[in-house]
């Protein structure tokens, strides 16, 4: 969650999409059946899961289990409508396996945990060695009552950057959602997700597991945490995402506060001071010029298009790169050329977080039906300032659309954070534009002396699964045999992540002067 926040429509490459996702990372969950596992007894009430069954997953090469459970839509009617909710385990490789698994939370909302799968298990195959791991689809993706919208990266670019194009392709969305046999939007909560989780975890026979979430599975995991604290041995949740953060508004500052990032990292480097004198006035240039007809070439279709470009789809074009230091280090080359009228290079960057894998996909009606009940409700009561450059833009988009959008009921309890029972890693990037470590420290303190916060400065959203010396500390704090181990595994390396430095193109002398070598080598 990974949590990706709400962008609104731009101009944009394949996968990125115009829309708030809560970052961004993946999920998983449980471990098989075998008689080494014990407690969860199977609730008269419910009906049965089905047996595991060997099975296969896109980009993973050898055979995983798969399963399913029936859950009612509305927990408060178990006769009435149900719903698949599906699962994969990754068996452990070790005959002595332990008895806790690893669960996954995915990001967004709205990712498919299955759909991670083959991206996350070489992250966590140390683990996997002795434990197992289990991906649930959470209700609302994947295959697990899906709420898809349908894909818009075909149409024109300039239909897509119309004044209020994302607010009406989101309600034709919400109505043929809501024609769906579990169409009724307002049971897709956090709250009712995690119960969904801890029902495979009762089916699978599981006493206790251990909790990674990342982005929006952060605030899955607090509210599994919440609700079960029994059932959890450890948790990681890397990029925080707290229940009462209030995601369409806090987008602003965080965002604000990556973007000035980059251009002081440029300031700070000769090479790109040298380069770039100018980016932040080029940068406030051209927010100023907008809206204008600019060119673009269509991500999918590759044809040259014209579009009226808004400071709305500018910064839905500037804020993924800020999600990943090593792509944000090629933005202020992007916005150089942008300020000359030249947007490809900024719409290329824009595509490649999830390098246009369909993993990275969300789910956009389980996202606005999680986001409208949990977070709009408090956006007017909010006191954060909007920042300078990206305003209100979220919060004004998240307003319109969950003012009609069915919106389910959120008890009071759902954003406290009571101390921890066990063990909880948190993981914050300096430079994540979405849950940075003011949100985790926030939580670190709600949570006590069971948990314990690392910062990562030069990274940005994601760093427990994405950087190996923080995958290493994920690693022994899951391993360590005892708490007060687990509490106490040494994280020092993250002090030492440096940010990566800014990309700078070749000169038209410079390739003129390549060129001519290359031509007197040839001779």
């Amino acid at each position: 969650m990974t949590m990706r926040p709400g962008a609104s429509p731009a101009p944009r490459a394949r996968p990125f999409r115009a829309r708030p996702p809560m970052a961004t990372v993946a999920a998983f969950a449980v471990l098989a059946v075998t008689a080494a596992f014990s407690g969860g007894a199977w609730a008269a009430t419910e009906v049965s899961p089905q047996p595991l069954q060997p099975c296969r997953v896109e980009g993973v090469a050898t055979e995983v289990l798969c399963g399913s459970i029936q859950r009612p839509l509305d927990p408060a009617r178990p006769d009435g409508v149900r719903i698949d909710v599906r699962y994969v385990v990754v068996p452990a490789l070790a005959r002595n396996k332990l008895p806790d698994p690893v669960l996954l939370l995915a990001g967004g909302p709205g990712q498919s945990a299955i759909a991670l799968t083959a991206s996350v298990m070489p992250r966590l195959s140390r683990l996997n060695y002795r434990r197992d791991l289990v991906f649930i689809d959470q209700r609302g993706t994947g295959r697990s009552a899906p709420l898809a919208c349908p894909d818009n990266d075909s149409r024109s670019l300039d239909e897509l950057l119309k004044p209020g194009a994302k607010v009406r392709l989101l309600e034709q969305c919400r109505d043929a959602l809501k024609q769906l046999p579990y169409g009724d939007l307002r049971f897709f909560t956090t709250t009712i997700a995690m119960q969904d989780m801890d029902a495979v975890r009762a089916a699978l026979r599981v006493e206790r597991w251990n909790l990674v979430g990342a982005s929006y599975g952060t605030r899955a995991a607090l509210e599994y945490q919440r609700q079960f604290p029994d059932r959890v041995r450890r948790s990681v949740i890397d990029g925080v995402a707290p229940p009462d953060m209030v995601l369409p508004v806090t987008f602003s500052q965080d965002s604000q506060r990556a973007l000035d990032a980059v251009f002081a990292a440029c300031a700070a480097d000769a090479a790109c001071a040298a380069r770039f004198p100018g980016l932040q006035s080029e940068w406030h240039g051209l927010l100023k010029s907008l809206p204008r007809k600019v060119s673009f070439t269509h991500p999918v279709t590759g044809r040259p298009e014209e579009a009226t470009l808004t400071r709305e789809g500018l910064l839905g074009l500037v804020r993924p790169p800020l999600y990943a230091p090593s792509v944000a280090a090629a933005l202020p080359a992007a916005l150089h050329e942008a300020s000359s009228g030249r947007f490809d290079a900024l719409a290329g960057l824009a595509g490649q977080l999830g390098g246009g894998s369909r993993a990275m996909r969300i789910f956009e009606g389980m996202h606005f039906s999680v986001v409208c009940a949990e977070d709009a409700p408090r956006i007017a009561a909010s006191t954060e300032t909007p920042s300078p450059d990206f305003g209100t833009l979220d919060r004004d988009l998240y307003a319109r659309v969950c003012s009609a959008w069915p919106r389910g009921e959120v008890q009071p309890a759902f954003y406290t954070m009571p101390p921890a029972k066990t063990p909880v890693l948190l993981t914050s990037g300096g430079n994540d534009p979405a849950t940075p470590e003011r949100h985790g420290q926030r939580v670190k303190v709600a949570l006590g002396d069971q948990a314990r916060h690392v910062v990562v400065g030069a990274a940005g959203h994601g760093v427990a699964l994405t950087l190996p010396c923080l995958r290493d500390v994920l690693f022994r704090f899951i391993d360590a045999p005892r708490d007060a181990d687990a509490l106490q595994v040494d994280a020092s390396c993250a002090k030492g992540v440096p940010r990566p430095p800014a990309f700078l193109p070749p000169t038209p002398a410079a390739m003129a002067a390549a060129a001519s070598a290359a031509r007197e080598s040839a001779r």
